[in-house]
């Protein structure tokens, strides 16, 4: 075994570990947060689903990018949300239990909507894209809704012993997680340096702007909902982003690094609203 693959293997488990911490505290109530709102449920996926794939279209369009880049960000704009969001929304002040619900919902629409949407990219484009649901059912099956259903059945049918998982579940999941996220970075950091550049760094912020206002505003007036949404919007799974982009050009280079560098550019621009809106949220 390479020490890549280590390196994956750590940051999936640490994945993993962290759906399955968020079930150990989460209940069948809290799952059910987007079926008693619809109209927030309706906006949320028009959001993710509509108006973030057609923000990337545009930008596409808008300015000559490298095409790993035009590849990458189309393929993030119809990915999921990432599975460790929660965590972030959660930090950020926003309501825990529709963040887990949008992303159980938005993952298993995941399996149908990420191919239609390759279908109609395909079709603007004059280039047959795909994506087999099959493959995008594997990533979100087993990175979140294996762990976060296991995670809420051991809450619901032994309380406790939920109670005496959770810390040492997060505990090893963030030694996996920083250990996997901080080998990974080391070793593409020369390859993201040479990515960067003015329009590619401009679009990328665009991208992740345009999604966290969409999300605010479509949230609603509730502080706690149009957090999440908004987080919810900027943010995408970069792990079926990947797979999309490489099973349509798998020849193409760099696909790998220029999803790390959108991950770094959101981290840098949604850390200031994250805490923007804690502020609001906390009582003076």
């Amino acid at each position: 075994m390479t020490v890549q693959q280590v390196v994956m293997l750590a940051l999936q488990a640490s994945v993993i570990l962290i759906v399955f911490g968020f079930g150990l505290q989460t209940t069948l109530y809290d799952l059910q947060y987007l079926a008693r709102r619809p109209g927030l449920l309706a906006r949320s996926l028009l959001a993710m689903f509509v108006i973030m794939p057609v923000v990337a279209l545009i930008l596409v369009r808008a300015f000559e990018l490298r095409p790993s880049f035009e590849i990458a960000l189309v393929a993030l704009a119809i990915s999921p949300v990432p599975p460790l969001l929660p965590k972030k929304q959660d930090k950020a002040g926003g309501q825990s239990a529709y963040a887990l619900g949008l992303m159980a919902v938005v993952s298993l629409l995941a399996i149908a909507v990420v191919p239609l949407s390759l279908w109609v990219l395909g079709h603007f484009s004059a280039r047959p894209l795909q994506m087999p649901p099959a493959a995008i059912a594997k990533i979100v099956v087993m990175m979140t809704l294996l762990p976060l259903v296991t995670g809420v059945i051991v809450r619901t049918i032994a309380p406790a012993v939920a109670v005496r998982l959770e810390k040492p579940t997060k505990l090893i999941a963030m030694v996996l997680l920083g250990a996997g996220l901080g080998a990974l970075l080391i070793a593409a950091l020369p390859v993201i340096a040479g990515l960067i550049d003015f329009k590619t760094i401009l679009t990328m912020a665009v991208f992740v702007g345009v999604g966290l206002a969409v999300g605010h505003v479509l949230g609603g007036p509730q502080a706690e909902e149009s957090t999440v949404l908004a987080l919810s919007t900027a943010s995408r799974h970069p792990a079926i982003a990947l797979a999309i982009a490489k099973v349509n050009f798998p020849n193409e280079p760099y696909l790998g690094a220029t999803i790390l560098l959108y991950i770094l550019v959101l981290t840098a621009i949604s850390v200031p609203y994250v805490l923007r809106w804690r502020q609001r949220l906390v009582p003076s």
